[in-house]
């Protein structure tokens, strides 16, 4: 007797950061494999999320979802609010695959190594066939920074993102990069002209109010604010796609010239806001980049080359670059505190209520809108949290919560390393900490604010002074060989006694009295 032929049920999981509608998966529809997304509170709670950020995520996720069961895929997804949602990816997957009888489980690597060792340990325990593939998405693989980097004790970007450029032929011609240099940052430090009107941002109104709703029933604690009815982030592979094409049509002629400019009632100016879709795959860095280079070739006289180097940069630069050091550097990396610092985050960090306006602007702005572009992150929020002292894990915790495109591969290793030094300079070449000068110098925070960007010491001395010479003087046995900074200890070593001890007292009063500044 003919035996009957073996049943083969296949269960996907699709995670929230892996909506890439051009995954092979989806190339052909196979009515033995079911995809299954879920919003569970392990993901919501591990740290205080921006109501934004968790509404974005949980809608482009719906939004996916449908289009793939217009696409005729079978997809099982289960709501935040569903009876029975067990609130775990381990303990929703074990009921479908015993009730369902599935007899294969996939997955796709996640960026995150928290859920790479949750995943690998689950599929572990597992008795069904198990398969894991690339999500597809990222120009380079987990492990090659580390197999380009091996055996040297230094690791740079530029070497990096010139390699990079060289794999994929990004702006070559031939071996030599287009415009006979590689880095044009030297074109992109423009202050924002007083009376310059910035172009206004491209926004969306999602309606995201049924979602907002169903966190507000449970106990997730959030941060920030929203308009439930007019989310302002794109959701859908449409909507980013259009973001894409206004921001090379409109922004990317002035993106480079602007992009580290800061100013206190404009909080979008040249950026191009598509690092949520890039980051939950909606959009893949290889399309994003072939569309600005198009738009470059297009209209050469609008848009000079320093506006696009700048942009593919911190795309196939620093976002392959920092992907490549997560990987290589985790989990010691989730801990690296290299000046021990300890203290706590301004109370203030949370709310905006500062009388700094550089940091109640920044922080005012992130709450509200869940975002701020790089220069406000590493050299305002960042550095004063560094000249603080603050414990890197608190620094953390923040901006992988009140981000809406903060997923741990990329957040970590921009906040740790980047912006706090806790590495010892494995990411970046020095500490990222300034005085007032620079901040002036780059925004119009200082003009109207309540403490003097001149003043050292004294009454409504700006703190940034004081803290950042106190800073360097804590920290003179870690830092006084690095040739970067070398001529800051010149100058702190020229000062009278009395001026040093008059910068460090005032910095230590200010550290003593912080959530009050």
């Amino acid at each position: 007797m003919a035996s009957s032929k073996p049943t083969f049920k296949t269960l996907r999981l699709i995670l929230g950061d892996q909506l890439n509608s051009n995954h092979s998966w989806f190339k052909t529809v196979d009515p033995s494999v079911t995809y299954v997304m879920m919003e569970v509170r392990t993901e919501t709670d591990y740290v205080w999320h921006h109501i934004q950020k968790v509404a974005a995520f949980f809608s482009a996720m719906r939004h996916f979802a449908e289009e793939l069961k217009h696409k005729g895929h079978q997809v099982i997804y289960i709501r935040l609010s569903d009876v029975g949602n067990l609130q775990s990816f381990q303990h929703n997957l074990d009921l479908l695959i015993d009730k369902e009888a599935f007899t294969h489980f996939d997955y796709q690597l996640p960026d995150e190594y928290r859920l790479d060792q949750l995943l690998k340990s689950y599929t572990d325990s597992l008795s069904i066939i198990t398969h894991v593939v690339d999500s597809e998405h990222f120009m380079s693989t987990r492990d090659e920074l580390g197999e380009f980097f091996q055996g040297k004790k230094i690791f740079l970007m530029e070497s990096f993102y010139r390699y990079m450029r060289k794999k994929h032929h990004v702006l070559m011609q031939g071996d030599e990069p287009v415009n006979d240099k590689w880095n044009f940052d030297s074109d992109n430090r423009k202050k924002l002209p007083a009376n310059h009107k910035a172009i206004p941002p491209f926004v969306y109104a999602n309606d995201v109010s049924e979602i907002v709703n169903e966190i507000e029933g449970t106990t997730i604690k959030t941060i920030g604010t929203i308009d439930a009815k007019n989310l302002i982030w794109p959701v859908t592979r449409e909507q980013a796609l259009e973001q894409l094409a206004f921001f090379v049509r409109e922004c990317l002629p002035l993106f480079g010239t602007y992009q580290d400019a800061m100013t206190p009632h404009e909080w979008s100016l040249y950026h191009s806001r598509l690092s949520f879709t890039m980051n939950t795959k909606i959009l893949s860095p290889l399309e994003v980049i072939n569309r600005a280079v198009e738009e470059w070739k297009n209209r050469p006289k609008e848009i000079a080359y320093n506006q696009l180097e700048g942009f593919v940069r911190q795309i196939i630069g620093w976002r392959e670059y920092m992907r490549g050091m997560y990987w290589l550097k985790m989990p010691e990396y989730a801990s690296a505190n290299y000046f021990d610092h300890q203290n706590k985050l301004p109370v203030w960090y949370w709310t905006g209520k500062t009388k700094m306006n550089c940091l109640k602007y920044a922080i005012s702005q992130s709450l509200e809108f869940a975002y701020a572009h790089h220069i406000q992150r590493l050299m305002i929020t960042g550095n004063f949290a560094l000249l603080a002292g603050v414990h890197p894990d608190e620094v953390d915790q923040w901006y992988l919560g009140i981000y809406i495109d903060a997923i741990e591969w990329v957040e970590i290793t921009n906040t740790r390393g980047m912006s706090q030094f806790a590495d010892g300079g494995t990411v970046g070449t020095k500490p990222y900490v300034s005085s007032a000068a620079y901040i002036d110098k780059m925004s119009h925070y200082c003009t109207s604010c309540y403490y003097y960007k001149a003043k050292k010491t004294g009454d409504r001395a700006c703190p940034f002074n004081s803290l950042y010479w106190n800073f360097y003087d804590k920290h003179e046995d870690k830092l006084a060989k690095n040739p970067r900074i070398g001529m800051m200890y010149n100058i702190w070593h020229k000062m009278q006694p009395d001026t040093k001890a008059e910068l460090l007292e005032q910095a230590e009063y200010y550290l003593k009295h912080i959530d009050e500044l």
